[in-house]
């Protein structure tokens, strides 16, 4: 949610102090035009590069979990019945059908590339400032650029750049197989003014010298596919040496994550969900994170948990779902053997020792939890994976949940709320009537296993959150360093690495809290698999598919064909290409 303008000037006087605790949403502003007075506060310049993250691009269904999940194994969002047809932009993501037209390739590139100018506009405004942080907020600033610039060319294989101190400058194209190198010097070269986190008044919210330790792991770890971008095979040279000529990426890796497990500021969750919780603050795996406040300003996004939920299942009278993205049928097969894994699911109970099961021998759940700020019942879903009939509470004619006679919350067996006779049984296999098109006739609309990792936050209607959304935690930052161990040959220091993940989530106290348990061997196959099970449903999968050379292999149960290396990336948008002559269309696409 965007500030009008008038509340952008309400909030300059405190701007400072907003984004030392967070990021705040100032008006958008572009390098090319005449900088109003909101973004000519460095603090304010700087808050308004931060609020890109969070203002769709990290947080919306449309935004990077589209371009990295639902274009991968882990998930999908089909078109149900007469909902999320939308021209076929959301079910194009996974037929990997998507072209230059598509909306949802375009707004990510839109996102992303406001992303980098407003970076370069906070680059300038801070240069030319006195603040008392003006090399801390720099450094923070050219960090956000970096990281903008990544994404831009993980995804589009191409970004834009102007020098920030240059208002005649021409627009330059950094193209990925080159800009990389420069990218991990830049950063590089960031490290001696970045605070670490906690220090100078940071936090996970902002870029600090740890948040920089990850992003450089990130770059070090697919530079060789940004160098071999179509290499046919997908043999690419992870043992090339490393930019400083020190070493190679992957020794580059091992360094700079090792750099954060080893800072004693984070530790692991042993409630894995704790890290996707609404009063995950203070978490202590997030590195780098998007600070969300239901303040009525910003109010965050609760998109990463709405999406999979049913429009049937309600955590409150007055909220519901949307049925909308679900796992597919080849990553819930993933997990055959290992649904005691903690990272599977975890179920709720409530303070008066009542667990919800799930399974249908729930009668009813107290009343005792609140929404906050009102009187209102907060029925609590479980966590994790769900999959087969689901059950919870019923919405009456009065807008109320239904009770039992003794106040409790009772209990039901669901249905799909726009197909009654259907019951709500999220089935893991699709089976689409074509196996090429992920559409559902309208008495299909239940199939697909969902993901409930993110807590839905009933605060304020469906669309808002107090979840921080993390870009770089603890888990992620373990399953980089183990996947370099294991491309340098290194077996035993990877399954040590995952096998850490593994025995340090425990499960919830019905069953003991029991800790994951080890596994006894590695192989590609096994940490690719073992990565999934730490990182899915956090916009990592894409990358991981293409590194592990899997990204171009058909998924028959979920509409996805065999395709071309080009796919690897995505096309510049039509609406770019038609008003600009910088950009080339990238290879397989249609110019």
């Amino acid at each position: 949610m965007k500030l009008n303008k008038h509340k952008g000037k309400l909030l300059l006087a405190a701007v400072t102090a907003i984004i030392l605790a967070g990021c705040t949403s100032l008006n958008e502003q572009v390098l090319d035009e005449v900088l109003g007075s909101d973004a000519s506060d460095p603090a304010g310049a700087l808050a308004a590069a931060y609020d890109r993250l969070g203002d769709g691009t990290f947080v919306d269904n449309g935004g990077m979990i589209a371009m990295q999940d639902y274009a991968s194994d882990m998930s999908l969002l089909p078109t149900r019945g007469s909902d999320w047809g939308d021209g076929g932009k959301w079910r194009a993501m996974h037929e990997f059908t998507w072209a230059p037209d598509n909306a949802v390739v375009t707004t990510n590139w839109n996102n992303l590339t406001n992303g980098i100018t407003r970076s370069l506009t906070a680059i300038n405004i801070i240069s030319a400032s006195t603040i008392d942080q003006k090399e801390l907020f720099l450094a923070e600033a050219r960090g956000l650029l970096a990281f903008y610039t990544y994404h831009t060319l993980d995804l589009f294989g191409q970004a834009p750049y102007r020098d920030p101190m240059n208002p005649n400058a021409p627009l330059e194209v950094r193209k990925a197989d080159t800009a990389i190198d420069e990218l991990i010097v830049e950063v590089e070269s960031l490290l001696p003014n970045l605070a670490d986190m906690n220090t100078q008044g940071t936090h996970h919210g902002r870029f600090t010298k740890q948040a920089a330790y990850a992003l450089l792991s990130s770059m070090y770890l697919n530079r060789a596919v940004y160098k071999d971008r179509y290499n046919a095979s997908a043999s690419f040279n992870f043992t090339e040496t490393a930019v400083s000529g020190n070493g190679t990426d992957m020794d580059k890796v091992i360094e700079y994550t090792s750099a954060i497990i080893n800072s004693g500021i984070y530790s692991l969750e042993s409630n894995y969900f704790h890290n996707f919780d609404i009063d995950n603050t203070n978490g202590s795996e997030l590195i780098f994170a998007i600070v969300q406040k239901i303040d009525y300003v910003h109010n965050g996004d609760n998109d990463l948990a709405y999406m999979s939920c049913e429009r049937n299942q309600r955590c409150s009278a007055g909220n519901r779902g949307t049925n909308g993205s679900c796992l597919t049928p080849e990553f819930f097969a993933t997990w055959d053997g290992f649904h005691d894994d903690p990272r599977f699911s975890r179920h709720y109970q409530y303070s008066d020792g009542t667990w919800f099961m799930n399974d249908g021998t729930d009668v009813s759940v107290p009343a005792t939890s609140l929404v906050v700020g009102t009187q209102n019942p907060w029925f609590h879903f479980n966590r994790g994976i769900l999959y087969g009939q689901q059950y919870g509470p019923k919405l009456l004619s009065s807008g109320t949940l239904e009770m039992t006679d003794d106040g409790r919350i009772k209990v039901s067996s669901l249905v799909c709320e726009k197909s009654t006779t259907t019951p709500m049984n999220f089935t893991p296999e699709l089976n689409f009537d074509n196996p090429a098109q992920a559409v559902f006739a309208q008495n299909q609309i239940n199939r697909g296993a969902r993901c409930f990792k993110y807590e839905f936050d009933p605060q304020e209607g469906n669309g808002s959150s107090n979840v921080d959304i993390s870009l770089y935690r603890l888990g992620g930052i373990y399953t980089m360093r183990a996947e370099a161990y294991m491309r340098k040959g290194n077996s035993a220091a990877a399954l040590a690495d995952i096998n850490m993940l593994r025995t340090s989530r425990t499960r919830e106290a019905l069953y003991g809290n029991a800790a994951g348990t080890a596994i006894p061997s590695i192989d590609m196959d096994i940490l690719y698999r073992e990565i999934g099970f730490e990182t899915y449903w956090e916009m990592w999968r894409r990358p991981q598919m293409i590194r592990f050379g899997k990204y171009e292999q058909a998924l028959p149960g979920s509409a996805k064909p065999v395709t071309e290396p080009y796919r690897r990336i995505f096309p510049i948008p039509q609406s770019t290409m038609d008003i600009s002559k910088d950009f080339t269309q990238n290879q397989g696409y249609p110019n």
